[in-house]
């Protein structure tokens, strides 16, 4: 009796095979740009956003090191060195695995991936190894770049969308990588973790001792937003005022957020992605609205956004991407022969 022929381990992918962003890619040889990453006026901005946070992280790191005596300084110098780890590869890909939810793609994913992966590099003159592939399994069309390598990618993305589209959406991540927004941006929250974190613990305390406080006595209460006043004012007082800065960087990094994805389309419409990506964030509108549709179809409420929860949006909407995108999108005049 013949064998039966090895089975897929997986069904296999669910795009038109004759949609024409449907392309098979000749393998090419790659002309390496010398510009491999680096850090664009959006990536500064944002670094330098993350000031006030980093100062407050220093003190919170300088106070704390106070109780090692004669190591505490080794401990504030190792906190500033420990931002090299952004450029790690097994820290990140620790980070991809256990915090992004990532996981390396299987053979038949990677065949596809690096399809459409190696269209990308070629057209960018990036070398081959510079960055990572991996596969989140959800099904949303996403994809991420975090950390110094690391370019992710949704299950649903990989199965549903046509080659040229998902090379498109890779070229969309590696604007963010060559521009610096994902080694920046995750450089600025390191940094502004320990301050992030001893504010949580001050407000914690604070509504502890203040319900504690006024069960006895009215004057307690009083007395204890006397104190942390007083601490809050010399904490402006010591930082030269740039704490009072921290009620507007949510909203000024959002909005240098939103520059870092408008600059990622003009990066994959450099290389020739225009119409790919203008599809792509067509469908990603359209399913929006059809889930807001069923969502009224059902009778639910839909939540009406504020003008300020549209400043803390992280991703401009659908139609200012596709105004930038506009000009990649007109045909060129040709040259007179």
């Amino acid at each position: 009796q013949p064998a039966h022929p090895p089975q897929p381990s997986q069904p296999p992918p669910a795009y038109a095979p004759h949609h024409p962003h449907e392309q098979r890619f000749e393998r090419r040889r790659i002309h390496i740009n010398e510009y491999q990453r680096g850090a664009d006026a959006t990536a500064v901005g944002g670094l330098l956003l993350h000031v006030p946070n980093f100062l407050g992280s220093l003190l919170v790191v300088g106070l704390v090191s106070l109780l090692f005596g004669t190591l505490g300084l080794l401990l504030v110098l190792a906190w500033l060195a420990s931002g090299a780890l952004v450029f790690h590869r097994p820290t990140e890909r620790a980070l991809a695995r256990y915090v992004l939810k990532l996981r390396p793609p299987t053979p038949m994913e990677l065949a596809r991936l690096d399809e459409a992966w190696r269209e990308v590099i070629t057209r960018a003159g990036i070398e081959e190894h510079t960055y990572e592939l991996w596969v989140e399994d959800s099904d949303e069309l996403n994809a991420v770049a975090a950390a110094g390598h690391i370019v992710g990618v949704t299950r649903f993305a990989l199965e549903q969308l046509p080659s040229a589209q998902l090379a498109a959406v890779l070229a969309h991540e590696l604007g963010h990588h060559v521009g610096g927004h994902s080694w920046s941006s995750l450089l600025g929250y390191w940094y502004a973790l320990p301050g992030r974190i001893a504010w949580r613990v001050t407000q914690l305390l604070a509504y502890v001792i203040f319900r504690v406080s006024s069960a006895f006595s009215c004057l307690g209460g009083l007395g204890v937003l006397a104190f942390f006043g007083f601490a809050a004012f010399m904490t402006v007082s010591a930082l030269y005022g740039l704490p009072l800065l921290l009620p507007v960087i949510p909203y000024l990094m959002a909005a240098v957020s939103r520059r870092a994805e408008l600059h990622a389309d003009r990066q994959a419409a450099a290389l020739n992605f225009a119409p790919m990506l203008a599809e792509v964030l067509w469908r990603m509108h359209m399913t929006q609205e059809q889930t807001k549709a069923i969502a009224a179809a059902a009778g639910k409420p839909l939540p009406k956004e504020s003008p300020l929860a549209r400043l803390l949006s992280s991703h401009p909407d659908h139609h200012t991407r596709l105004h930038h995108l506009t000009p990649y999108l007109q045909p060129h005049p040709q040259p007179p022969i």
